[in-house]
C-alpha cells in the first residue's frame, strides 16, 4: 500500500510539473503580449501650495526617477477650466505588469528620490501635500499597444471615459476600436489620439478610456464635427450590435492642459 501510494504521488507530482510551467507560460504570454499598462492618477487638491508641492514633486522627483525604470513620457496635467482649485492628472506608462508591481519597491529604495520628493512624500498630517488620490490601472487596446506623443507645441488634451452597463458591453466597445477600425477613423481624421486603455482596476468600472489631442477648442470642435459626418464611422455605427445605445451608457470629457513639468 505504502508503494502504491508513493507511486501515485509520483504520478501527481510529475502531471504537476508538467502543467504549472504551460499555466505559468500562458500567463505571462497574456501579460506581457506588447500592450502597455497606464496608471492615471487624479488628485484632489484644495489650493495652490498643494498644486505647486505635487507639481515640484513629478518635476523634481518622480518624473527623473520613474524615466530611469524605463517609464517614459510621463504626463501631468491641469484642467483647462476648472471650477475652483485645479485637480492634477498624471498618466504614467508602464511597459508591463511587472514594471507596474516592481516600480513602488524600487523607488522606497531610491535615495535621490526620497530626497528630492521630500517635501511631498514627508508632508505633515496637518498640511498634506493633496486631498487624495484617485488611482486607475488601464491596459492599452491591441489596436494601439503603444503611447504616441504628439509634438511639443501649443495643445489641449481631451480625456474621455465611456462607462458600460455590462462587461459584456465593455468587450464590444472594445471591438469597435480594435477590429471595426474606430481607431484608425481618429487617426486619419487628425485627433493625435495619445492612449487607448481598458480600466482594469478603477472607479466607475466597466469603462474605457483614451486621450486625445489638439491645436485649441476650434480645432476640437472641428475634429469632432468632421468624425460625426465621416463615412465610415456612418458604416460602422450603423451596425445594430455597435449602436451606442447598446454600448455606452455615460460618457465624461475632461479638458486638460499640460504642466510646465510633462513629457506629454
Amino acid at each position: 500500500m505504502q508503494r502504491r501510494k508513493f507511486v501515485k504521488s509520483s504520478l501527481l507530482i510529475t502531471a504537476a510539473g508538467a502543467v504549472i510551467p504551460q499555466i505559468s507560460m500562458a500567463k505571462d504570454a497574456l501579460i506581457n503580449e506588447g500592450s502597455e499598462f497606464y496608471e492615471l492618477r487624479v488628485y484632489t487638491l484644495k489650493n495652490e501650495q498643494q498644486q505647486k508641492l505635487v507639481e515640484e514633486y513629478f518635476k523634481n522627483a518622480a518624473i527623473p526617477a520613474l524615466n530611469k525604470l524605463g517609464c517614459k513620457n510621463i504626463g501631468v496635467f491641469t484642467e483647462l477650466k476648472p471650477t475652483g482649485q485645479t485637480k492634477i492628472y498624471a498618466l504614467i506608462p508602464y511597459s508591463s505588469l511587472d514594471n507596474f508591481l516592481n516600480v513602488e519597491d524600487k523607488l522606497n529604495d531610491n535615495k535621490l528620490y526620497q530626497a528630492n520628493g521630500a517635501g511631498y512624500l514627508n508632508a505633515p498630517a496637518t498640511e498634506p501635500a493633496y486631498e487624495r488620490i484617485e488611482s486607475s490601472l488601464l491596459k492599452a487596446f491591441a489596436h494601439m499597444p503603444q503611447m504616441q506623443v504628439p509634438d511639443k507645441k501649443p495643445r489641449i488634451f481631451e480625456l474621455r471615459r465611456y462607462e458600460h452597463a455590462t462587461e459584456a458591453a465593455g468587450k464590444k466597445k472594445l471591438e469597435m476600436f480594435n477590429n471595426a477600425g474606430e481607431i484608425d477613423i481618429f487617426k486619419r481624421l487628425g485627433f493625435n489620439p495619445v492612449f487607448f486603455g481598458e480600466t482594469l482596476i478603477g472607479e466607475l468600472r466597466p469603462n474605457l478610456m483614451y486621450m486625445v489631442a489638439f491645436e485649441d477648442m476650434a480645432a476640437h470642435d472641428a475634429n469632432w464635427k468632421a468624425f460625426g459626418s465621416d463615412s465610415q464611422w456612418k458604416e460602422i455605427s450603423a451596425v445594430p450590435d455597435y449602436a451606442d445605445a447598446k454600448l455606452v451608457s455615460r460618457i465624461t470629457s475632461t479638458f486638460l492642459t499640460p504642466a510646465t513639468c510633462s513629457q506629454i
